[in-house]
């Protein structure tokens, strides 16, 4: 216990040498500072020197208490280390929306906080410092968009978020892939239950922030959603994901079955052509007619829209399938709130949404998708014969 208490002592005694010793550095650099505004910088204003002014400033190495500040009677002079209101370095800040952006909760933030400064932030004041996002959020959703994109995917996922009380909204997300294959996420939209209706509203949205060519849109089986769709972008095709089609034919099917029913599915949307993709759907159903009739028909009454990937270049096919690509941005959305139970209000949601797309976006600009680039020319004549437009 003694061997303990004497650790702790010393370790504290430390952290007050690393504290003091920066405090000593930083009003060193601020009297240089000062020193050079008025002999080199401005030598026509005259130096009037009046003191110090104290302050607090939580830095990484702890609370430095009483900083000295050195001030001039005219105001002329401020110290660039720091702004006049500021009371926390820049790195406390970031870190804070690092954190949040991560899943972790206002409460663990101020406990760490507490663990690195001595001291607390309660939650109220770590929401205040994450609301600095809340600034950007809405410039960034209205701001203008390319005139076109080749795929848009679009889906939507529920989080816990309360008002009155808790219940799970939707958050509507939409990548968009440009023409030289770079993904992109275009907007995101969160509250209420995903409805055609709601899409309906997203798409016009992004058609009025300038998208006006798309050449296929990617999505699930939600009704009325290709209709939507089409209402906005009447010259675009639709894709049904296949793997969602998939896992609905399997759910409907007896398990000893399934095995069989996915190995017969499989032919169909790895075929070469649309022509052989529609003999092997007649296989499948000469085989399973009888015993999954509704299957078979679910499967007939969409055959179209699952294999209009079969009519774009076959190297870009695995890539517009399926809505892959925009479900594993949603899980690491879903990731980053699964330590929440819920989210206390709308913003909080859109604060999460906002800081992940920002990041996948930065990572994204860098990284073209695979076999955009042999489809380049085939898609660019697509838009021609659609749109009657070329590249600007």
């Amino acid at each position: 216990m003694s061997t303990s208490i004497g650790q702790n002592t010393l370790e504290n005694q430390l952290d007050s040498m690393v504290r003091e010793f920066v405090k000593e550095k930083l009003e060193t650099m601020m009297k240089e500072e000062m020193n050079s505004f008025f002999e080199h910088e401005h030598p026509e204003l005259k130096n009037q020197k009046n003191g110090f002014y104290q302050r607090q400033l939580d830095t990484k190495y702890g609370r430095l208490e009483d900083l000295q500040v050195p001030r001039d009677r005219e105001n002329a002079f401020q110290t660039e280390i720091f702004s006049p209101y500021q009371r926390r370095e820049q790195w406390l800040g970031e870190t804070i929306i690092t954190m949040y952006q991560k899943g972790v909760s206002t409460r663990e933030i101020g406990q760490f906080i507490e663990r690195i400064l001595g001291h607390s932030y309660s939650a109220a004041t770590i929401s205040q410092i994450t609301d600095v996002v809340a600034e950007d959020i809405e410039s960034w959703l209205q701001r203008p968009l390319k005139k076109r994109y080749s795929v848009l995917y679009l889906d939507g996922t529920y989080l816990k978020l309360r008002r009155d009380d808790v219940a799970n909204e939707v958050v509507y997300l939409v990548v968009g892939v440009t023409e030289d294959g770079f993904r992109e996420i275009l907007g995101f939209y969160v509250g209420g239950q995903e409805s055609a209706l709601g899409w309906k509203t997203i798409l016009n949205d992004l058609y009025h922030r300038g998208l006006e060519e798309v050449l296929l849109g990617v999505f699930d089986g939600l009704p009325g959603l290709e209709e939507a769709m089409k209402a906005v972008y009447p010259k675009a095709d639709v894709q049904r994901c296949v793997v969602h089609k998939v896992r609905n034919a399997l759910n409907a099917v007896r398990k000893k079955d399934q095995s069989a029913v996915a190995e017969d599915l499989k032919p169909i949307y790895k075929a070469n052509t649309l022509e052989e993709a529609k003999g092997k759907f007649r296989a499948f159903k000469d085989t399973w007619q009888k015993k999954y009739p509704k299957v078979v028909k679910s499967w007939e009454q969409d055959l179209e829209v699952l294999l209009t990937f079969l009519t774009y270049p076959s190297s870009i096919q695995p890539m517009i399938y399926t809505t892959n690509i925009i479900e594993r941005t949603i899980k690491e959305i879903k990731k980053r709130t699964k330590t929440m139970n819920s989210l206390p209000t709308e913003k909080a949601a859109e604060k999460i949404v906002y800081l992940q797309s920002m990041d996948y976006n930065q990572r994204w600009a860098e990284r073209k998708l695979r076999g955009f680039s042999n489809a380049y020319s085939t898609l660019q004549e697509m838009f021609k014969q659609r749109y009657g437009t070329e590249r600007e």
